[in-house]
């Protein structure tokens, strides 16, 4: 039996929707989602495998015009999955960007016209359409401009059309062999993850520029006694005065974020953990090469 595979780029700006897809079209949850925009900072690999077919997802983060060393570096990680990819899965958010000139600035539709890839719009967030007729009027536009061999329209959280989609990228995928086992999700490591989840709940827990100002290390990652794992994490801030914010009063707050980040790294691995939580202060660690390198950027 022929086999297809290959590997397919999900890019657009913050907010669209593009982890909560990755996690729906790998069946679990990779990527993390908030509401705020701007969450995903590295490339998530997401791995689904069919009979007939496997597809290596990468989720990147959204698209921004750099205000921050941070940004430039993330904005090259979206460069590299287009390189990479053989299909780009371009996806807009159907209740603000109706005309292709909001998502599509003239530097984007360069860095899709820089490579020669297959690419896809997807529509996402229909169900906040009164009408789901409304979405024809918004690929006539898009198709206008003549970049696009597909559009499919979708909602990521209620899985409409993930299945349309998915039958669309098998028939671009270019044909070889699996370059995975079957029973692989990701290729990125259980500690990416934890301190992924870790830094998810900074986002819901925190407003405004604090949860933008961290970043999460993990130090210690080891099994201990009776199966129990103990794995210990800096939680990095920019300032001295983001430092109590997160610490709260009487130890509150990051004692609360111990809590609820535990409880959802143990449902993740299948094991009890103990998990400690540390502040500590590295100054515009966003805008400092050297601090960015060292956090894995």
């Amino acid at each position: 039996m022929k086999t297809k595979c290959g590997y397919v780029a999900l890019i657009g700006e913050p907010n669209v929707g593009k982890s909560t897809l990755l996690n729906a079209l790998v069946g679990t949850k990779l990527s993390i989602v908030t509401p705020k925009p701007q969450t995903t900072r590295k490339r998530v690999v997401g791995v689904r495998t069919d009979e007939d077919s496997q597809m290596i997802f990468l989720d990147t983060p959204g698209i921004v015009e750099p205000r921050y060393e941070l940004h430039r570096v993330m904005m090259q990680y979206v460069d590299f999955a287009i390189a990479e990819a053989d299909i780009i899965g371009f996806m807009i958010d159907v209740a603000i960007h109706k005309d292709p000139a909001v998502a599509l600035t003239e530097q984007v539709k360069e860095r899709l016209k820089t490579f020669d890839k297959t690419l896809i719009l997807i529509l996402n967030k229909i169900d906040l359409l009164k009408d789901s007729k409304e979405v024809l009027p918004i690929i006539e536009e898009y198709n206008k401009l003549g970049l696009f061999r597909e559009f499919v329209p979708i909602s990521a959280t209620k899985l409409a059309g993930v299945d349309e989609l998915i039958k669309v990228f098998k028939q671009y995928l270019p044909e070889g062999e699996f370059l995975y086992e079957e029973d692989v999700l990701s290729t990125q490591s259980e500690r990416f993850f934890v301190s992924e989840l870790i830094r998810e709940k900074l986002f819901t827990m925190f407003k405004d520029e604090v949860p933008y100002s961290t970043e999460v290390q993990i130090v210690d990652f080891k099994e201990r006694e009776k199966g129990k794992w103990y794995i210990s994490a800096e939680i990095i801030v920019e300032k001295e005065t983001q430092k109590p914010i997160i610490i709260g009063a009487g130890g509150s707050r990051i004692k609360k974020l111990g809590e609820i980040t535990r409880k959802e790294i143990e449902n993740h691995l299948g094991v009890p953990v103990y998990l400690e939580l540390f502040v500590k202060v590295r100054k515009n660690w966003r805008n400092n090469k050297n601090y960015l390198k060292f956090f894995g950027y």
